[in-house]
């Protein structure tokens, strides 16, 4: 939680990635309806034009403008997207077991990832992009099962 914290007083980065200036992967999809707001405003992504992909100390978020680059996260909308992404990724995705409201969480390459215990974040570590897409696949099947 004091990571969170931590991660939440910084600034979002300079690094940002104009998703406007690019079509949007089913990758950027999926994570925009999953985070669903953005960490600076609140405002739902999408509401102001295509969202933009910004990095958040090692973390990579989207925002819903330009007039939110370089703004300072609030953290009460930071608790809500990881509240989201955690309920959206539902279980471990090593393990398979349903995840604990104290998960332990990691990140990598940009995307968090929360697991049922430690040694889970090395074996994420080991083949990310294995892992990736199973987050990816988790979060369209919780995305799926909301519209039912």
């Amino acid at each position: 939680m004091k990571t969170f914290i931590m991660i939440a007083a910084l600034l979002v980065t300079s690094s940002a990635v104009s998703a406007q200036a690019q079509e949007l992967s089913e990758h950027d999809k999926i994570h925009i309806a999953v985070q669903d707001i953005c960490p600076i405003s609140g405002q739902k992504l999408g509401s102001m034009g295509t969202p933009i992909k910004v990095k958040v100390g090692e973390e990579l978020v989207y925002v819903c403008c330009k007039g939110c680059l370089q703004q300072q996260v609030k953290p009460e909308h930071w608790a809500t997207i990881h509240n989201n992404f955690a309920k959206a990724q539902g279980i471990c995705p090593v393990m398979e077991n349903k995840l604990s409201p104290k998960a332990k969480w990691t990140i990598v390459e940009g995307q968090i990832f929360y697991v049922c215990c430690p040694p889970c974040t090395e074996k994420i570590a080991k083949d990310p992009k294995a892992y990736l897409k199973k987050l990816d696949e988790l979060y369209l099947a919780s995305l799926r099962s909301q519209q039912r």
